[in-house]
This record gives C-alpha cells, structure tokens and sequence, in this order.
C-alpha cells in the first residue's frame, strides 16, 4: 500500500498530539517529583547535574513544539507580507501573560515579593516564544539558521572561556558557571532558585541560559516550516528520523566538550534533545497524517489543545496538595503525604505508589480536557 497524501494546508494534528503527549509528560513528572528522590524511579527524576534521563526531554520537547506551531501560525507573513503592529502587539501581550503567569505560580499561596522566584518554566516559554517569534518575522531562512549556530557556539564560547571572578575558566558547577555569574549580576540572589543546591546563586531557567534555549523553539519552527512543504508522505518520516539521529550523534559528541546538562542547557543538550523530538515527531507524523491511524492519538490531542491552561492547573493542584495539611499540629501531614500514605503506597508500595498517583493525575487532566474538548472550550494564552 502507497501512504501518500498532497502538502498540509493548515496545522497538522499530529504537531497537537506532540504537544498533549509533551504535556502529559510535564504534569507525570511533576507530580511524581513531590514523592521525593527515595520514592521515585530513577528515569523519572531528572538527572541531578550532567547526563539526561527521559525527564529531561519533556520541556525542550514543548520549546520545539512552539516552534513547530509557529511555523503554521505565521506562514501568511512569508513571501513579502510583512506582520501589521497588531501582530507584535499580540506577541508581546501573549508573553507578558506566561511571564505573569509563572510568576504568580511561583508565588502561589505565599507572596512573599521580597524573595519570590522571578525566573520558571513559563517564563522560559514566554522568552523564548518573544525572540524567536521576532527573529522568523524578520529573519530569512537562512539568518535563521546562522542564528541558531551564533547562539549555540557562542554560548559554549562564553561558558568555557570567560572566567567568572572567584571560580575561574570554564567552571561548569552550579554557582560557579558564567551562566550563574550573569544572572547573579542581572536578578537579586533572594529571587533566584533555591532548590538542587543552587541556594540563591544559580538557576536551572536562568536568564542566560534562555539563550540557546531560543535556538529549541528556532529548531521546532524550522521543522514545522519544511514540513509544510512536504508531501504528506512516509518518506517525509524517514526524513525526520535521520535528521533526528544526526543532532542525536553531534549532541553525543559535543558532550565530550560540553556536557549535556539540563540545568544549563547546554548546546549538546539542544541538539540531542531535538534529535529526540524529532523521532517522536516522525513517530506521530507517519502514525496519523500518512496511515491516518488516529484513534490511540486522540486522547493526547485533547490535552495538547489546552496545553498551557491544562498544565497552569496542574501546577496549581500540585501546590495546593503540598501546602494544605490533613489534621492540626506541627507533625501533621501534608495533603499529598497524606494521600499517598493512605490511598497509593498501601495499594502499591513505595515507588509505584507515587508512580500511580501521578498516573491518576494525568489521568485525572486528562478528563479535563476531554470535558474542555467536549464543550469546544479552548483557551488561548
């Protein structure tokens, strides 16, 4: 049998389905995370510093997936259509939103303005979302390209061969990294991250290292841009599967020079996560647009169609269940502990208890989205 079908004309569904299974993972490890590093399943914590474990792949996958949209998004502005003042406008209120939005979330229950986080994952997107969006408006193809390189080369350049005072040449630690250095010098210490041991002096969505994280987002566009000129066809997949296993290889390599590593997101780690996530896309593409196979990819499209609204509630949940308390007095629980002790851990022990409740949180959102869906309530940022 031949799959061959002619070039999408609007956004495909699998680009959907990426986004929901990308979002299904970020809610999975975030959850699971609360139940603390003794009772979690060692791929799905994140790596502690260099290396990568599954984990690690959710939030670039969903940097390149706003890229891939945007390609779709913004592809009446090529050939000469230069975007109106309403469409920057539009972009920078989309962005102010999320940055809003994540600090809000990184404050929620206690604002303690004094010390709240500035810096997050919706932050991130929302910085990233901004420069990327501004470069593919005014940027042909291959300045886009020269970008991506500049940002990701001269990142390595500037981590390994500007000394940080006190720390030196190409410390890579977590508070002697020039990454640190520069955000330290921009965000007062009692706004950066405190968790992983950066205490104050780092952090692992830092300003700096948003950098290379634009080229993720640039990377994810590109791809949506050539997909659009595609037949829809399987050799299109076989495309996206040796163009994944290219950035997969220079990832590994460069990892020689600059460690794959989450926390600074290093130039090896966007190549290799963007390896991986295009063989998941070309595992999608080929699986619904070219064999039209698409009932196992519903559910996931469904989520992936309120992913931010989706992801900002599940945010919200999960700092509800760790600041709320079962019972009164000092020793008393939270409602996630108490929970977990009561219902999972009995039922499945210590690390498939909290791998189960994090399963039932998914799949608690994802009859969310199903009711969302149902009643055609799509929610843009």
């Amino acid at each position: 049998m031949s799959y061959e079908q002619l070039k999408p004309s609007k956004r495909l569904t699998s680009l959907d389905v990426f986004r929901g299974i990308t979002i299904a993972g970020m809610i999975l490890v975030n959850m699971i995370g609360v139940a603390g590093d003794k009772n979690v399943y060692p791929p799905l914590l994140h790596a502690d510093w260099n290396g990568f474990t599954p984990t690690d792949l959710v939030f670039p996958f969903f940097l390149f997936i706003v890229g891939a949209a945007m390609a779709f998004s913004f592809s009446k502005y090529k050939h000469g259509n230069k975007p109106t003042p309403t469409v920057y406008w539009r972009i920078i209120r989309r962005s102010l939103i999320l940055f809003a939005l994540g600090i809000l979330l990184n404050g929620f229950w206690e604002y303690n303005w004094s010390s709240i986080r500035i810096m997050g994952v919706l932050q991130r997107i929302s910085l990233t979302y901004l420069i990327a969006s501004l470069i593919v408006l005014n940027v042909p193809r291959k300045g886009q390209w020269a970008i991506a390189a500049f940002l990701l080369i001269g990142y390595w350049f500037a981590m390994s061969l500007i000394p940080v005072p006190d720390y030196g040449m190409g410390n890579l630690t977590r508070e002697g990294n020039f990454g640190a250095y520069f955000d330290r010098l921009i965000i007062p210490t009692a706004h950066l991250y405190k968790g992983d041991d950066f205490n104050g002096m780092g952090d692992p969505e830092g300003l700096f290292s948003t950098l290379p994280a634009v080229v993720s987002v640039l990377f994810g566009y590109l791809t949506g841009d050539w997909l659009r000129q595609q037949p829809i066809k399987s050799t299109t997949s076989m495309d996206l599967v040796l163009l994944g296993l290219s950035c997969l290889v220079i990832g590994q390599v460069w990892d020689f020079w600059f460690p794959i590593n989450k926390k600074l997101w290093t130039s090896s780690y966007v190549l290799f996560t963007t390896g991986w996530a295009l063989l998941l896309l070309a595992a999608c593409y080929e699986s619904i647009e070219v064999r039209q196979r698409q009932r196992w990819a519903k559910p996931f499209e469904m989520m992936g169609l309120n992913a931010i609204s989706i992801f900002v509630a599940s945010v919200l949940l999960i700092k509800i269940l760790v600041k709320t308390k079962i019972g009164t007095g000092e020793n008393a629980p939270t409602t996630f502990i108490w929970i977990y002790n009561h219902f999972f851990m009995p039922l499945a022990g210590a690390m498939n208890g909290s791998l189960l409740f994090a399963l039932v949180t998914v799949l608690l959102w994802w009859s969310v989205s199903y009711a969302m869906y149902r009643q055609n309530w799509f929610i843009k940022v």
